[in-house]
């Protein structure tokens, strides 16, 4: 509009006006948006300033997800961990109740008054015993052990073989029934009884033994009851002859002898307990399985024969205690496999991965020790129990070892997940106050004083309307011409 001549009144307050206009809608797009820097025009070094700040704060904003899901996976696996522990205490409690259960099977045999011979036994099977049978005999050998002794006296071990009545040659063969030794004189006139002696008793597969006796006769005596001593040879010491195997005399155990033998009897130590119960013979089957006893009969009587079996039950308490402990084990794995969050099982060996900056600079990798999976089998306590592995308390003790170990292991993977959940929620926290101060600083830089806003739109407002007043007022005087005209 150039073409129009406006006076320099209107011109002046016509600028005045526009430049109102201007900074009113500056300060209204403040008030509007809140913001004193709302584009790089409005504040350059501002502008990018705060648009580096809420960028970062953004970023950080990202890994707060990252984090929240960590944080979860670390407590899913604390829950697991938590649950697996009360699991394997109940495992100890399971098998220290089978350690203080005493309710083995027994029962009492009546000894018989005859009827007894050397062969008469109780034979042991089954049980903890095995299938290979212990047996105790019933009665016990007392007949001497068999002599025969040279009827010649004073006599000593410096004794020529020659006055014993040996010459050169000859030989003297001493037997037990089962094997010989023969010794050959070779100067009867040098040689004495101590090198006969010697040659005897140095052959230990002769069950005989050579000696002078304190009448200074020369003795061969057997080792035990059942052996006969031969005595041959071509030449031979006077009043030296073969003796017959002695008349065994088998007189029955008491019952106190019995239970003696059994409980110091190195096979059935720790398996099977003898006691007196008013004059029988009482068996108590420390095991689970079932026990045989040959050489009793179900009227509980002992006979001694072979043929005649019975049983004593074993412990039930304990064998259903063993189902007990094998179910909890099972649910053992069952609780690792279902500890998972997001996909990621931490006690089945998978590692977390949590980054704590932008840059991915800061991180922390968490996975179980040696990155081996929570279950029965790294505990060590993976091995099925059966009722027998529950017939010795030194087993139930050797098993509650395993538990111990395995509790120190849970409670340790435990101890650890805590310290990184610890670090996790630390540096969330650090990251939350992080994002806030970065925020803060990008408004400090950008965002307007609303109060300051509004106090300077109100000016504004009263200076348009002094403005277009004195616009007026200028027109006014340009129209006096007008009215001259007229």
């Amino acid at each position: 509009m150039g073409d129009i001549s406006l006076s320099k009144a209107v011109r002046s307050n016509l600028l005045s006006l526009q430049s109102t206009a201007t900074m009113m809608g500056k300060t209204q797009e403040r008030l509007s948006t809140g913001n004193k820097v709302n584009s790089a025009l409005d504040n350059p070094t501002n502008f990018f300033t705060a648009q580096s700040l809420n960028s970062r704060a953004s970023d950080m904003n990202g890994l707060m997800d990252s984090m929240a899901n960590g944080i979860q996976t670390l407590e899913a696996a604390d829950n697991g961990l938590t649950s697996i522990t009360k699991t394997l205490e109940s495992m100890q409690s399971t098998l220290r109740q089978a350690r203080q259960d005493k309710s083995f099977q027994t029962a009492s045999y009546t000894m018989p008054t005859t009827g007894l011979t050397g062969a008469s036994e109780l034979s042991f099977t089954g049980g903890s015993v095995g299938s290979v049978a212990v047996d105790i005999a019933l009665t016990s050998n007392t007949a001497a052990a068999a002599t025969t002794s040279a009827t010649a006296t004073g006599q000593t071990t410096a004794t020529t073989l020659a006055t014993a009545g040996l010459a050169d040659g000859e030989t003297i063969i001493i037997g037990d029934g089962a094997d010989t030794v023969t010794y050959t004189v070779g100067t009867a006139a040098t040689e004495d009884l101590d090198d006969l002696i010697q040659a005897i008793n140095a052959d230990t597969d002769v069950d005989v033994t050579a000696s002078i006796d304190a009448d200074g006769q020369f003795t061969l005596t057997a080792d035990n009851n059942t052996t006969a001593i031969s005595v041959a040879g071509t030449g031979a010491i006077a009043g030296l002859a073969a003796q017959a195997v002695p008349t065994a005399v088998n007189t029955a155990k008491t019952v106190d002898a019995l239970v003696s033998e059994i409980n110091t009897n190195d096979d059935l130590e720790g398996k099977v307990r003898a006691s007196n119960d008013n004059g029988k013979l009482r068996i108590e089957n420390l095991s689970t399985q079932e026990l045989d006893i040959a050489g009793t009969t179900s009227a509980g009587a002992i006979n001694g024969s072979s043929a005649s079996t019975t049983e004593i039950l074993g412990n039930t308490v304990r064998a259903d205690l063993a189902d007990q402990f094998n179910e909890l084990r099972d649910q053992l794995d069952k609780l690792s496999d279902d500890a998972s969050f997001n996909g990621i099982n931490l006690l089945r060996g998978d590692k977390l991965t949590i980054t704590f900056n932008e840059t991915g600079s800061s991180s922390i990798d968490i996975q179980t020790k040696d990155e081996n999976s929570v279950n029965s089998t790294n505990l060590g306590v993976s091995t099925t129990l059966t009722a027998a592995d529950l017939d010795a308390d030194t087993n139930i003790d050797a098993e509650l070892t395993k538990l111990k170990t395995a509790l120190n292991e849970v409670r340790s993977q435990s101890s650890a997940f805590g310290s990184n959940l610890s670090i996790v929620q630390n540096r969330q926290d650090f990251t939350k106050s992080m994002i806030n101060t970065l925020q803060t600083g990008a408004a400090n830089l950008t965002l307007a004083d609303m109060n300051e806003e509004a106090a300077n739109l109100l000016a504004l407002q009263t200076r348009q309307s002094l403005s277009s007043s004195s616009l007026s007022l200028a027109s006014q005087a340009d129209q006096s011409v007008l009215q001259l005209i007229r």
